[in-house]
């Protein structure tokens, strides 16, 4: 099977602080799979470190307010494409993000309170009826 990751959770450094969310429950997961990694945050263009960002009203915003939803929507469709073209099986993805939350996402107060939904990514991956799983479900 071929699964696409988010880059995160084997270790690539690309969150908005820098760091990554390591997993090895995925990397137990993954064993003996074609994997390709994906960050729709970096593709969209976003910088390493950046601020950090959630969804407000709909719309993906840096805590200081800076509209990025086009930043995340492009490279939403960019992880997308890459995806298709690679023909991915299964896509396991980090939970809260707002680009991959599958499940949930922070509640864009910026609170770190947590509430249903969707990340932009996760949801165009869904809306294409493409498998998504995320990394909490493992």
């Amino acid at each position: 099977m071929k699964i696409a990751v988010s880059a995160c959770l084997l270790g690539e450094n690309c969150k908005y602080n820098g760091g990554n969310n390591y997993s090895e429950k995925v990397l137990s997961y993954i064993q003996g799979h074609d994997v390709i990694t994906v960050c729709p945050e970096v593709l969209g263009g976003l910088s390493v470190p950046r601020e950090p960002a959630e969804i407000v009203g709909g719309v993906v915003k840096h805590k200081d307010g800076t509209f990025v939803d086009k930043e995340f929507r492009k490279g939403a469709e960019l992880a997308l494409k890459q995806i298709i073209e690679e023909e991915v099986e299964l896509v396991i993805l980090q939970s809260r993000s707002p680009s991959c939350g599958v499940n949930s996402i922070y509640d864009g107060t910026f609170s770190g309170k947590i509430i249903s939904g969707e990340g932009v990514y996760a949801r165009l991956l869904k809306d294409n009826n493409i498998r998504v799983l995320d990394v909490a479900d493992l």
